[in-house]
């Protein structure tokens, strides 16, 4: 206990993302407006701050040091105590001291902050359209950081030597640049140039505005962002898509926009007040936005057949200016060919999106780790569907301490986690695991998490499926570390994911729908009920197996899947005459039916992904994909916009037990829909009632655990559930029938959150 008016010194111990956000400033001018004494710094592993002063005057500060915090701060613990004085007569900021072994949490980029834009937009300031503005509330910090403690000299920007003015406010405590790591100005920091595709300087006095007029004239270019390329072009010029498309080798799949502010995006798009908030966040994620087509300008080419726009406000000062000039919104997509990851050297932009932009607007500040725009939706909450810039490597915080464990993710949207003390590691989205360059990607950053956190595994966790390129890699590389090895359910993962980012440690009924994921019996699950918690699973029920006929051509092909269900429940005999399906090639139609009838590289499956696709084609809706659940995608798409509940119709499905399992069983759902199709029904209404079906179906089936186990809280996980309309039926049914419902927001529930609950899952096997 501190007696009043008797001097203590306190020692003050910071954890969280306490560096790079202007925390020790904060911590300055708190002291002198306390009237303190004493000292803070940096550490590998904390910040630390003595101070000295009366009780009431102590706590007073410790009060403001949680209350004020810069904006860009998450404060995870603070420790305090107290001491004898030791007589100090002014409060410093002493130099970061380097600690073998610790690590601090690093901050992830954050949007550009309105002074900062203020400034840019300011003709009397020194950074008037300056594109690489900053401090210590907003711009650059995982991209740039090399090692930590994070300092200058530890950064990219190492090679930019500051000039007079910036060195001043760089080191004035009370200014907001104070150690503000990328700190620069048009006389010292970074420049921008404009090239063409063979690396010719276009000559332009302002580099922004040449880019604008390309722009305008129907041109793609390669803008140097954050974390890599992104090529962009005009939202409203369909030719121009078009050509991008073509180019970049992504027929169907959406395109991200850009807009310059939140009173454009409202002409656009409808937005409620948490996805306004989202868009205004620090963070500044893609959102997807419901689109008002009819009164808006932007080509249907940037998002075909969808009603929904993936849209992100300008969150660094080269997007403001470039967004201001053109006064147009902007596609900004990932600057990549479909399935590598993010280019981010100039070098190495011109010779793989040579092919695909005209012009390369670009930079020299170099960028240390690539970084993804994330993208979230909200329904009812934030919810990530790609967790990237802004979010990570801010941890994950687990409710207990984990070993270090490297969790190599799946194939699909892979990301990987690293675990340390009660922190996981989610990784940035890393892409599809499908090629060298994607795997590079991955192992390079892998070695950046373990060098500024400081990890060292022990264990390794990987997804059961052989043939996954992270299990390869798992399986070579473990041995070769000396690792212990656990392999982890698919689905499992799943739902582990879903319960540790919710804090939910009990056993819970998991439902986890997705495309594919590797069954402990080798066939390929998707339609999965279990019962499960941290540390064990049991499968209790399924959807009923059917062939995957042709393996990843039924995937690329969903008719392949309406055939294998039509001919698997109805009978091989059935016929195709009135439906859509029937126009199929006869000798690909009997090529198919052979394997169906033999088992020709026909694995069972049980995937819920695949029942969407292989409903789609049987409308009619998407016979082939081009993008990862296209058929689903535009499936939903097709249900009407107002879904009046009370009168929701559903077809019949039976459940019955076989060897112990509880199996959806969907002949009457498959005849039902073929009846309706030949009665005509529209195919919005059919898509709808097939939806309340999925519903239906994880409702009753829930009920029918819960009557086996007593268990009242249902775990939704998979990609599956990325189908706003699904998750809005699910959660109304489960609800109906009493269950409490746990749902993703912090981590995605497609393969992106897999290795959160793979490293989970490989810690409590491990002790």
């Amino acid at each position: 206990m501190v007696l009043a008016g008797v001097k203590k010194l306190a020692k003050v111990s910071v954890r969280g993302v306490v560096q790079g956000v202007g925390f020790r400033p904060f911590v300055y001018r708190l002291a002198h407006e306390h009237n303190l004494m004493g000292w803070v710094r940096n550490t590998s592993g904390n910040v630390e701050i003595e101070v000295e002063g009366d009780k009431e005057t102590l706590e007073n500060f410790l009060s403001d040091l949680k209350a004020k915090t810069p904006p860009m701060a998450r404060i995870e613990k603070i420790e305090t105590t107290f001491h004898s004085p030791k007589g100090y007569v002014k409060f410093q900021i002493w130099e970061s001291l380097s600690q073998e072994g610790k690590y601090q949490l690093v901050s992830p980029d954050i949007a550009t902050c309105e002074d900062c834009q203020k400034e840019i937009l300011s003709p009397t300031d020194r950074r008037f359209h300056y594109p690489f503005t900053n401090c210590t509330n907003c711009g650059p910090r995982f991209t740039i950081i090399e090692d930590i403690p994070y300092d200058r000299p530890k950064t990219t920007m190492h090679k930019f030597q500051m000039c007079p003015d910036c060195q001043q406010e760089y080191e004035d405590p009370l200014d907001r640049r104070f150690h503000a790591q990328p700190n620069a100005c048009p006389k010292c920091g970074p420049r921008l140039e404009i090239v063409d595709g063979d690396s010719n300087p276009i000559k332009s006095d302002d580099a922004i505005k040449t880019a604008s007029e390309l722009l305008k004239a129907g041109k793609i270019l390669a803008l140097r962002g954050l974390g890599g390329f992104q090529l962009v072009c005009d939202a409203t010029n369909e030719e121009a898509i078009n050509l991008l498309r073509s180019r970049k080798r992504r027929p169907s799949k959406p395109l991200a926009i850009m807009m310059v502010t939140l009173k454009e995006i409202e002409k656009h798009c409808l937005v409620s007040a948490e996805e306004r908030k989202l868009l205004q966040s620090l963070e500044c994620p893609i959102v997807l936005l419901k689109w008002k087509r009819s009164s808006s300008n932007i080509s249907p080419a940037v998002a075909p057949n969808l009603r929904y726009l993936g849209v992100m406000l300008p969150y660094t000062p080269l997007h403001h200016l470039l967004l201001k000039e053109t006064g147009l919104p902007l596609v900004m997509t990932s600057g990549n060919l479909s399935e590598e990851p993010i280019a981010k050297d100039n070098d190495e932009a011109l010779v793989r999106l040579g092919g695909i932009a005209d012009y390369f607007l670009r930079h020299n500040r170099d960028i240390f780790a690539r970084y993804d725009d994330s993208v979230y939706m909200v329904e009812g909450i934030p919810q990530a569907i790609r967790r990237a810039r802004g979010y990570a490597p801010y941890p994950i915080f687990l409710p207990f301490r984990a070993k270090q464990i490297l969790a190599c993710g799946a194939e699909l949207k892979n990301t990987f986690c690293l675990t340390k003390d009660a922190h996981a590691f989610l990784s940035q989205h890393i892409g599809d695991m499908e090629n060298e360059e994607t795997l590079e990607h991955f192992e390079n950053t892998i070695e950046l998490y373990k060098k500024l956190f400081r990890i060292e595994p022990e264990i390794m966790a990987y997804d059961m499926h052989p043939e996954y390129l992270a299990t390869k890699y798992a399986l070579q590389v473990g041995p070769e570390q000396d690792l212990s090895l656990i392999p982890v359910q698919h689905h499992h993962a799943h739902i582990v994911s879903c319960l540790v980012e919710n804090g939910v440690e009990e056993p819970v009924i998991g439902v986890a729908f997705d495309g594919t994921g590797y069954g402990t019996d080798g066939t390929i699950w998707g339609g999965e009920f279990l019962v499960a918690d941290w540390r064990s699973f049991q499968r209790v029920g399924h959807l009923e197996y059917v062939p995957l006929p042709g393996g990843a051509a039924a995937i690329k092909k969903p008719y392949r899947m309406t055939l294998s269900y039509l001919y698997t429940l109805l009978g091989e005999d059935f016929a195709l005459e009135g439906l859509p399906i029937s126009k199929l090639d006869s000798t690909e139609l009997e090529v198919i039916k052979q394997q169906l009838k033999r088992g020709i590289n026909s694995l069972p499956t049980s995937s819920a992904g695949r029942l969407f696709d292989a409903v789609s084609a049987l409308l009619g809706v998407r016979e082939e994909i081009d993008y990862e659940a296209q058929a689903a995608i535009e499936l939903e798409m097709l249900t009407p916009n107002e879904v009046d509940k009370p009168k929701l119709k559903a077809y019949p499905f039976s459940i019955a037990k076989h060897q112990g399992m509880r199996v959806v069983r969907l002949t009457e759902l498959f005849s039902a829909i073929v009846q309706d199709m030949k009665n005509q029904t529209s195919i919005p209404i059919i898509s709808l009632k097939f939806h309340n079906t999925v519903a239906q179906i994880i409702a009753r089936m829930c009920k029918l655990i819960d009557e086996d186990t007593g268990l009242t809280k249902v775990a939704l996980s998979g990609g599956v559930f990325q189908n706003r309309l699904l998750l809005k039926l699910v959660t109304s049914a489960l609800q109906k029938e009493g269950f409490s419902v746990i749902t993703h927001h912090l981590v995605p529930c497609n393969d992106g959150g897999i290795s959160l609950g793979q490293a989970v899952v490989a810690h409590f096997a491990s002790i």
